[in-house]
């Protein structure tokens, strides 16, 4: 029987559960545990695939295509042996679109809907199905305790945790410790508070996970665990890390694991074997020195935007041992063509993204990695304007553009399928039959890397699985054109028809794929594209200095 560690936040936002909730998950697996992690966010949205990334961030996309929070990253990047899918997230939204249709087409009789039970038995059902399988499922709730919003999952998580019985249910807690400065003392009235209002909604935690700027003497444990009834040893401290990834330690330090495989009955388990993590911190601590990314997108303003593909720039540095800056730039402020911002950048990255604003700026950006020999890293919208630009500035064509900005370009590099495949009839209906045709190409896809390119020597093997987000396709119309102006097509999909990787051949690293690569990679295994990336970069440096 699985076995559920629930985990809710209070006092004030942004406290970090999805970063503590994945370094318990992290300790757990290193015991030897099977372990999966599911998100519950309160917010009326289907799900966070139309939302702005200034509103919410990066779209993290799982492997069965799932647009998620971007929590599931995090679960991701900290866990080996688990992949998240469409079951480990869900929206308030969700469940009320479910419960409604249910309620149109007549299941519940005729009878009142009501939020107890029809709604709280529709997230408690998907909380189970979504831990089916594994010893043990850590399931995170958005928002902060208190919020009017996530009162039904609060309700939902109270009546599990009465179902399921304390052998196989806990709750953890997090909350803060502010410092007050002019009584130079840290705070605990906040903390009982936060559990004062979990107390109200009828849920005792079990585990507190006290965030605190400042060390945490025994007393103030002691007086913490007696004003929430919770054991003073299971009041456990995390001290802002240096880096998250130091936050297994931390906890294993304070034996969080000993205190949940107590209290689920989980005996004989080998001790965590952390030394990976370990070596991750050191490298990170201990660079060689410091290389320079220009990321260059529309977002900046919000690095969370950009999450994943950070946090994969960040794990090829621990790979290569350097410690890799990032130097945001708002692509929009290239479109006036001053790029000198450029010249301390080892390399360029243009990410992902929609819409045209920036576009110019991006492929500025590109052309100036490209005619000044900097490493250059294209993903997914970068991709499509890395053909843009050389086809503009190099074959010959400068009214190329793509369809999704100019619908009567001469030269439709990029569209949807629909749009350039008129006159392949057959292919056009085996596209559209696979629901491929003007719609989103999302979740994990195979493709397969050409011989002898520098795409296929990086991740050194013919067929390679990446996860997309996207709508628009480059036009095979085109790829001999380019191909003689000096671009190679360096990877299509499974099937042969859609363009996945080009690259440069005469330049020292120029890459760029429709995929998303920053999904996959990891502290601890980062990811072969991002890896060279860095090692370019790393080069770069060296031959400048």
């Amino acid at each position: 029987m699985t076995h559920f560690i629930f985990v809710t936040g209070g006092v004030v936002s942004s406290l970090g559960k999805g970063i503590s909730a994945a370094s318990v998950a992290a300790l757990l697996e290193a015991r030897g545990l099977s372990v999966t992690m599911v998100k519950m966010d309160p917010y009326i949205n289907v799900d966070p695939g139309t939302m702005s990334p200034f509103q919410h961030g990066e779209v993290f996309v799982t492997e069965d295509g799932a647009e998620t929070d971007l929590d599931l990253g995090y679960y991701e990047r900290f866990l080996r042996r688990a992949k998240m899918t469409k079951l480990n997230n869900f929206t308030s939204g969700r469940v009320y679109q479910d419960v409604l249709n249910k309620e149109r087409r007549g299941d519940y009789l005729g009878g009142t809907v009501q939020v107890i039970p029809h709604i709280t038995d529709n997230i408690k059902a998907r909380v189970l199905r979504a831990g089916e399988g594994y010893d043990v499922a850590i399931v995170e709730i958005g928002g902060t305790v208190g919020d009017i919003e996530s009162l039904p999952f609060m309700e939902s998580v109270r009546q599990l945790m009465v179902e399921l019985g304390d052998k196989h249910s806990m709750l953890m807690h997090l909350t803060l410790l502010p410092y007050v400065r002019s009584a130079a003392e840290l705070k605990t009235k906040p903390t009982q508070h936060s559990v004062k209002e979990l107390l109200s909604i009828g849920i005792q935690p079990d585990i507190l996970i006290c965030r605190t700027e400042h060390d945490v003497d025994a007393d103030t444990t002691r007086k913490i665990a007696l004003f929430t009834n919770v054991q003073a040893r299971a009041v456990i401290v995390c001290k802002d890390a240096k880096t998250i990834y130091q936050i297994p330690r931390n906890f294993s330090e304070q034996n969080v694991d000993d205190l949940i495989c107590e209290r689920f009955g989980f005996h004989d388990l080998p001790e965590a074997d952390l030394s990976d993590w370990d070596q991750v911190c050191e490298a990170l601590f201990n660079p060689e020195y410091t290389v320079r990314v220009a990321m260059v997108g529309k977002y900046i303003e919000l690095p969370d935007a950009y999450k994943s593909v950070n946090e994969a720039l960040l794990h090829a540095g621990i790979q290569n041992r350097v410690k890799v800056q990032i130097d945001y730039v708002d692509a929009e402020g290239l479109e006036s063509q001053d790029i000198s911002v450029l010249s301390t950048a080892d390399a360029i990255l243009v990410p992902g993204g929609f819409g045209e604003r920036g576009t110019e700026g991006k492929m500025a950006a590109i052309r100036y990695a490209r005619e000044q020999g900097i490493p250059f890293l294209g993903i997914c919208l970068g991709m499509q304007l890395a053909v843009i630009e050389y086809a503009r500035n190099v074959a010959g064509m400068p009214e190329a553009s793509s369809t999704e900005f100019n619908r009567s370009t001469k030269y439709p590099l990029i569209g949807l399928i629909t749009e350039w495949m008129d006159e392949r009839g057959e292919l056009q209906q085996r596209h559209a039959e696979s629901d491929l045709g003007g719609t989103m190409r999302l979740g994990a896809q195979k493709s397969e890397l050409v011989a002898g390119t520098k795409t296929r020597e990086v991740y050194g093997k013919a067929e390679i699985t990446e996860r997309h987000r996207h709508r628009y396709e480059m036009n095979d119309r085109f790829i001999e054109p380019l191909a003689e102006a000096g671009m190679v097509v360096s990877g299509y999909s499974a099937d042969q028809h859609l363009v996945e990787t080009i690259e440069i051949p005469n330049h020292p690293w120029f890459i760029a794929v429709q995929f998303h690569p920053e999904f996959t990679s990891s502290p601890r295994d980062g990811h072969p594209l991002f890896a060279r990336f860095i090692e370019a970069a790393k080069k770069q440096y060296q031959n400048t200095k």
